[in-house]
This record gives C-alpha cells, structure tokens and sequence, in this order.
C-alpha cells in the first residue's frame, strides 16, 4: 500500500496533542512508509509525540529502538494477551526475555484479557498468568500499565484488585459503557478513547466519554487499526488522531484547542515528560 491510498489528511490540530496508543511498526508495514514518514505526517497533522506499543517480544525491542531513534516516540513492551495464551507453556520464557527490555521502556502494556480471540479456558488462564507479571513489573519499576481488555471487563478489574496495583493504569482502547468507566476511574485510571468512540453505533462508549473527567481521558489511534469516521476501513495512522480529537470536543462542548492541550498533558502526567 502507498502514501496514496491513505486517507485525507485533515486540518491540522491548533494546539499539538499527543498519540497515546499506536504500532509503528505495524502502521510503517501497512502503509508502505518509513517511520520518519510517519511521523512526519503526525506532525503536520499537529500530533507531535506517540506513544508506540510492542506485543512481543520482538516488537518491543523494535519500538525502545525506534524510542531511542526518534524523541517524540517513547515506549511500551508487553506481551499481548492473545499472544500469551499463543505461547503455552513457552509463555514464562517469553515474558523472561522481554523483561530483560524493561529498562528501555516508558511504560508496560499493552497487557490484560482478550477473551474475543482466546475463548478457551486455558489460554484464558495463560492470559491472566501474564497479565499479573505486567503488573508485578508495572509495580517494582513505577511505570504505568497499558490494559488490553476485551469482552473481559469484570475479570480485568478482579485481576487489578488481586493484584493491588499499580498507581497507574491507562484503559487503552476503552470499550465499556458509562457504568464501567466509573468503575476504572474510580481505580484511578485514565480511559483512552480511539476511533471507535466516532463510529455510529458506539453510543454507549460516548456515554462513557461524557462522565470522564476531561483531566482522566486520553486519546489513541492504535494505528494501523480503528480508523475514525469518515476514513473508517482505511489504513490508520498518527496524523489521523484530530478527526477523534474535534469529534471528542464537539461531545464535550471543550474548544478544540483546549481539549488538545488537555489531552497531551493528561498523557504527560501518565507516562511523564518527553
């Protein structure tokens, strides 16, 4: 795929913001463009810092690569759930190898449950086995957790609660309603909301933005995937993130503006200053 089947750009953010949840590596494969293209684009787009995420061990060490490479990039490294519950009885292996990556990393995730892909007991087992290493690691080092959760939502807290931490934890991809962000928020969590919050059909996860307090939402694209209306289907990237942005402010009845500057210092305040 070429730069030329991308979607439009859109009109450039007025204050810069913040990518809180994306796969460059992934979005570099799919588009057919380098990282510094990329990024690039996101910049002109007004999305001036990313967060990348790794779902293994070798994407992990791609992205504290590309974090040391590019100083608007920071990153995180985790095992994916659905990769976890893949692993089976390697999966304690696995995690020792990209637990030795910890000291390149801005945060741990993306962790958690997936039970839409892995539906049966004993990867579901396998999931919850590694989600509580992330949390031990999130813990021992101070760095924020970066939850998966999918189709998991009451297994995701109770795994949190057992666990008893960590001080911070990011909701990325938040797909609950309005009764489940009150309980994440009321564990301190931040929910970081991706394109899906502008398709039509997510009412319910609007109304989960609508009770967010605007210092406690972030927002994503995990690109290469989830791309906002009206270039849903297309490939996603970084510089897509205002067309979410504006779509967020209109919800909220927040100046543009003032709502990107909201949501860059909200990601600062979780992964710290870069």
């Amino acid at each position: 795929m070429s730069e030329r089947e991308l979607p439009e750009a859109p009109e450039p953010l007025p204050v810069p913001t913040i990518d809180a949840h994306t796969h460059l590596a992934s979005t570099v494969e799919r588009v057919g463009l380098s990282v510094a293209e990329v990024l690039g684009m996101a910049a002109a787009a007004g999305v001036t810092r990313v967060v990348d995420v790794g779902c293994d061990v070798a994407s992990s060490a791609e992205s504290i690569l590309f974090a040391q490479t590019y100083p608007q990039v920071i990153s995180c490294i985790a095992i994916h759930p659905n990769d976890a519950a893949r692993l089976g009885p390697q999966v304690d292996a696995g995690l020792d190898e990209l637990e030795k990556l910890i000291p390149g990393a801005r945060g741990i995730g993306e962790t958690g449950l997936d039970y839409y892909r892995t539906r049966d007991t004993g990867g579901q087992a396998l999931q919850r086995h590694a989600f509580a290493r992330h949390i031990a690691w999130a813990k021992e080092h101070a760095l924020p957790l970066v939850i998966h959760d999918r189709d998991a939502h009451g297994d995701i807290l109770d795994v949190l609660d057992a666990e008893t931490g960590p001080d911070k934890v990011m909701m990325h991809c938040f797909s609950g309603d309005a009764d489940f962000a009150k309980r994440c928020l009321d564990r301190g969590a931040w929910l970081s909301f991706p394109g899906t919050v502008t398709f039509k059909a997510n009412e319910a996860l609007r109304e989960a933005l609508d009770i967010a307090p605007l210092d406690r939402i972030l927002v994503e694209t995990d690109a290469p995937y989830l791309t906002p209306m009206p270039h849903r289907g297309k490939p996603n990237g970084p510089y897509l993130i205002p067309y979410t942005v504006r779509f967020m402010a209109e919800r909220r009845r927040v100046d543009v503006a003032e709502l990107s500057a909201q949501l860059a210092a909200n990601a600062v305040a979780l992964f710290g200053e870069w």
